[in-house]
């Protein structure tokens, strides 16, 4: 498969196709699946397998948190499996490669899932505790959230601007990042929502991760995603419960750029799931190794003018997906949320799959994988 799958079905059909590969090392690798609740045709899908002698070790690798952004995921995937399957050792290293968390977010080239949750906002055991989380987005939801049909993109795109200069000359840049960014559950038809109970994809990802670990000693979880960071780099992000910094994991990993979910270094998110991982371990696995990230593949880039653009992209792809806009508003508006989370750009790939093998060289290695 070259560039990007075209479709959600195409990438499935090449992950369960991987299985054959798979078995090569680990015989007693098999393909489960979670069909999603609804008409459509969508599963959560992965291949797992125990290590065959010792359990020391396990790897997850994961794709498609954020629906759209599992065309590149996938491509990475495919890419790990192709790369650097064959030098893991199936004697004690078990294996669960997850294709896409949230499908119906990649076939429709949406963030959310059907019911407009993030699910990067919605690992969480709690939602009751959040009634008035995040009120700086409810001030910011007038630019956040547009309540009429998109008529006239160019001048909708100055106006949202203009707003936005306000708001940032009012609040600064990293109170309004934060706001925006961090997550919300007050909005079910606002940007970076969290849902307010358990979503169907979060609850089958929490059981895999619950299951999977106890028998190991130690467990490595790396997931893939896109939009952040200098455009075609990777950036290694982290919980900030990791006791490393990122100066040291720089220098552990190999990987230039690495930050945490702080909003110092990045931002921060509620219903993280790399958050949740961190939290998981140490309460009910405290003694056992630990690593998790996430691969963020840059595409507009992080001047202060592309974060704008990325805002603008973001809400007025909400906006046209609530109230609408005409046929010309919604192929300019689909072309930039393409370019924000799956850009049609092979330069832009190879790129991007260049840092992705630094990163699995780089973190498996120095985390004994291999």
């Amino acid at each position: 498969m070259t560039g990007l799958p075209e479709t959600y079905e195409q990438s499935r059909y090449h992950f369960r196709n991987d299985l054959t590969e798979v078995q090569r090392f680990w015989p007693e690798a098999r393909l489960d699946n979670h069909p999603l609740a609804g008409e459509e045709d969508l599963s959560i899908d992965w291949i797992f397998s125990n290590a065959r002698k010792d359990k020391q070790k396990l790897f997850i690798l994961t794709t498609g948190e954020h629906g759209i952004e599992g065309y590149a995921g996938s491509a990475m995937l495919q890419l790990f499996m192709k790369e650097f399957l064959p030098r893991l050792n199936p004697d004690n290293i078990g294996i669960r490669f997850v294709h896409i968390i949230n499908p119906w977010g990649m076939k429709h080239r949406r963030h959310t899932n059907a019911a407009n949750v993030d699910l990067n906002r919605s690992f969480l055991r709690d939602f009751s505790s959040l009634s008035g989380f995040n009120p700086d987005y409810d001030l910011l939801s007038p630019l956040l959230e547009p309540t009429r049909p998109l008529k006239n993109i160019a001048w909708d795109k100055i106006a949202f601007i203009f707003q936005t200069l306000i708001s940032l000359s009012r609040y600064g840049m990293v109170r309004l990042r934060e706001a925006t960014l961090r997550g919300q559950f007050s909005h079910p038809q606002g940007i970076y929502f969290g849902g307010q109970c358990l979503a169907e994809e979060t609850g089958l990802m929490m059981q895999l991760f619950e299951k999977s670990i106890h028998d190991y000693t130690q467990m490595l979880t790396m997931d893939m995603h896109t939009g952040y960071g200098p455009r075609g780099r990777m950036t290694l992000v982290t919980s900030a419960q990791e006791k490393m910094n990122s100066k040291q994991m720089v220098a552990k990993f190999g990987i230039p750029l690495v930050a945490a979910t702080n909003p110092e270094e990045f931002y921060s998110i509620q219903g993280d799931m790399i958050e949740y991982l961190y939290t998981l371990m140490q309460k009910n696995f405290p003694n056992k190794k630990f690593f998790a990230a996430a691969c963020e593949f840059g595409t507009l880039g992080d001047s202060i003018g592309a974060v704008i653009r990325s805002l603008c992209t973001i809400v007025f792809e909400n906006h046209l997906y609530w109230y609408g806009g005409n046929d010309a508003t919604r192929r300019k508006v689909c072309s930039e949320y393409d370019q924000l989370y799956s850009p049609p750009d092979l330069n832009w790939l190879e790129q991007a799959q260049q840092d992705c093998r630094q990163a699995f060289e780089g973190v498996l290695q120095a985390e004994g994988f291999w």
